[in-house]
């Protein structure tokens, strides 16, 4: 991560316009544009993963302090939360430790509920919530998308404990605002989130086959099948629960055949979906 870090920022060329900018006012806003924005753009075409998880603690210092320096700024809380939670998913590809994961998935659940705290009182009643999310449209989707996207990850790694269950439950209206207000937002993220939702439990719990079902074809079609985990989920989610593992075999080995050159965009993560794929297929779910 350095190296590249390295690419984007020479230093003889940035800090004499650091320095200017000093002159006027801030240099926050430079820095976000010029470094920050795309570093985080950079991260997510990265395809060696191995490398994202031994560079990623020097640029997440870096998004922590710029964040300190402007506690408020939707672009660094939104880079904030798109950082760490790509860090998090990274680093279990790799292998890390719970107490890893957990701890950076803290920060990333920090990141994006102020990042949604912008828009949307988290902190007060279910009531309130609603009501401004009502009041919430097509130009907010990306900061709820994003604060939603790092709060997920925090409660992802709680394991089941009650208050990530009581936070799943506002995450998921926001989510559902999403679908009414603009259902593509991040290649349709929302369809996503739900189709994982209805298609991770059985039906006695409030799974729901049908529409997991309904939610995985939707984020397909809006993905352009090029962001590899909608496939791999949707294997892992909906295929086992149904048991269909013609379904299953079929999107895993679309996953693992594809050229992660039609999409650079979404390298790293199709690059760790890549590898869940594998693992998946390894575990011969269907010959127990």
């Amino acid at each position: 991560m350095q190296r590249s870090l390295a690419n984007i920022l020479p230093g003889a060329a940035f800090l004499p316009l650091c320095a200017v900018s000093l002159l006027l006012g801030s240099c926050t806003s430079l820095i976000t544009s010029l470094a920050i924005e795309p570093a985080a753009a950079n991260l997510q075409k990265q395809s060696d993963i191995e490398l994202v998880c031994e560079g990623a603690s020097s640029y997440l210092l870096m998004i922590d302090s710029m964040i300190e320096s402007k506690p408020d700024n939707r672009k660094l809380l939104k880079i904030g939360a798109q950082s760490y939670s790509g860090t998090v998913a990274a680093l279990e590809s790799c292998g890390a430790p719970e107490e890893r994961l957990r701890a950076l998935s803290t920060k990333a659940g920090l990141y994006g509920r102020r990042l949604l705290s912008t828009v949307l009182p988290v902190d007060q009643s279910i009531e309130a919530v609603d009501a401004a999310l009502g009041r919430a449209g097509a130009g907010d989707a990306d900061t709820l998308f994003w604060g939603s996207f790092g709060w997920l990850t925090w409660i992802d790694q709680q394991q089941g404990a009650p208050a990530a269950m009581a936070d799943l439950v506002v995450v998921e209206r926001i989510m559902a605002r999403l679908l009414e207000v603009d259902e593509t937002v991040e290649q349709g993220g929302p369809h996503l989130f739900f189709g994982v939702l209805y298609g991770a439990k059985p039906k006695m719990i409030g799974g729901d086959p049908e529409r997991s079902q309904y939610h995985f074809e939707k984020a397909l079609e809006l993905s352009n099948r090029s962001f590899l985990m909608v496939q791999t989920l949707y294997a892992e989610t909906y295929c086992r629960m149904v048991f269909d593992k013609d379904l299953h075999d079929r999107l895993l080995e679309e996953v693992i055949g594809f050229d992660l050159e039609r999409a650079p965009g979404n390298r790293l993560a199709n690059q760790i979906a890549k590898r869940r794929a594998r693992e998946l297929l390894d575990e011969q779910f269907f010959d127990d």
